[in-house]
């Protein structure tokens, strides 16, 4: 955050009091049972958060799809942010980032067998799969992304996601701050996932953000930590193949394009690597217009050196495969970075046990359907 962006925060930190009777004023009506919750016969999984800002939803949610696509039919649910469309949609695989929203696209792309639905209203979206016509269509599982604010469904487990760079302990509410709740909205997770963690975290250092978080017995505590795997070619022309992170060392320049919340992570993992690298970043979700694409071919065309490449993140990967205006050139030298997560602490084995404990004790109680 630059000094502008930190005195405006500064500037706008009193309307918080305003900003938090808000929000408290509109829990207390879910709690009191004014505003109504719904749940569901199935298994809903929320992954969330209480910042502005990325936290790690979406490999998260991968995660998740992957340690449970083989036994149950899995149905993902996100609003779709900043997709050109409305209302309800039922991804395919030939909707695009622009109509279904750059993150349910890469998860369609990715996990095609998986269920991908967009709807602002999860309530409605929900009602719509569970009552689909087609049975291969109603899923026994439901992922709702970045849905812990939307209390209008009631969720079987919710996790909630921290960003360790950004603790929530250390922040304060809009607009002041980053948070979108007051810190005490925590209680409602059952599991808090510390995302984005160094390697490097020492044993007291975990003590300290647990003691700090100060979560209740029946929340359990994960610390995870983002992988970045060998880069792959946004385009699939003749001859391009996978790179080597090792290998980024042996190019002249680099040109790093984000659209992200947080590309910092990214450019200092990369400089590691190679020093010379040139950053353009856009803002997060950003869709690339022919402008765009046109300043960052020129970007590239001035860096020095014969051996050049260009990198983006996976989302903005998907977002740039509907657009045109780069030429042959230019998409030879584009390359994503795919990125994981890995638990820390050796910790995988407890957390996908909780996962399928709690869907087997529902499945007990016959909510599966």
């Amino acid at each position: 955050m630059n000094n502008s962006q930190t005195g405006l925060r500064k500037l706008l930190s009193p309307f918080g009091l305003f900003y938090r009777m808000a929000v408290n004023l509109r829990n207390n009506f879910y709690d009191w049972g004014l505003f109504r919750s719904t749940q569901y016969n199935v298994p809903v999984i929320c992954i969330g958060n209480i910042t502005v800002g990325g936290t790690g939803k979406t490999p998260h949610t991968e995660y998740l799809i992957e340690l449970l696509q083989k036994d149950y039919r899995i149905a993902v649910i996100s609003r779709g942010y900043k997709r050109k469309s409305k209302d309800f949609i039922l991804a395919t695989t030939e909707s695009s980032a622009s109509e279904i929203g750059d993150e349910p696209f890469q998860i369609k792309r990715k996990y095609p067998d998986v269920i991908v639905a967009v709807d602002g209203n999860r309530r409605r979206a929900i009602e719509k799969l569970l009552n689909h016509p087609d049975p291969d269509m109603r899923p026994n599982i439901i992922l709702l992304d970045d849905a812990f604010q939307h209390r209008s469904v009631t969720p079987t487990l919710s996790i909630l996601l921290i960003d360790s760079n950004r603790m929530i302990y250390e922040d304060s509410l809009l607009p002041g701050g980053n948070l979108r709740e007051p810190i005490h909205a925590k209680s409602r997770a059952n599991i808090v996932i510390v995302t984005k963690c160094s390697k490097k975290l020492k044993p007291i250092d975990y003590r300290v953000i647990t003691k700090n978080l100060d979560l209740y017995p029946y929340q359990s505590l994960f610390f995870t930590t983002l992988e970045y795997e060998n880069l792959q070619p946004v385009y699939s022309c003749d001859g391009m193949q996978p790179i080597l992170l090792e290998s980024l060392g042996d190019y002249d320049h680099i040109l790093l394009v984000t659209g992200i919340a947080t590309p910092e992570y990214l450019e200092k993992k990369l400089l590691v690597f190679n020093p010379n690298i040139t950053s353009v970043n856009y803002p997060d979700h950003h869709h690339f217009r022919k402008k765009d694409l046109v300043s960052i071919s020129e970007r590239f065309n001035g860096l020095k050196g014969e051996k050049k490449l260009i990198i983006v993140t996976e989302k903005d990967a998907v977002r740039l495969i509907g657009t045109e205006g780069l030429n042959d050139e230019i998409k030879k030298s584009l390359y994503y970075i795919p990125i994981k997560i890995r638990f820390t602490q050796h910790r995988e084995v407890l957390f996908e046990k909780k996962i399928k404990d709690h869907i087997n004790n529902l499945k007990g109680d016959k909510i599966l359907i």
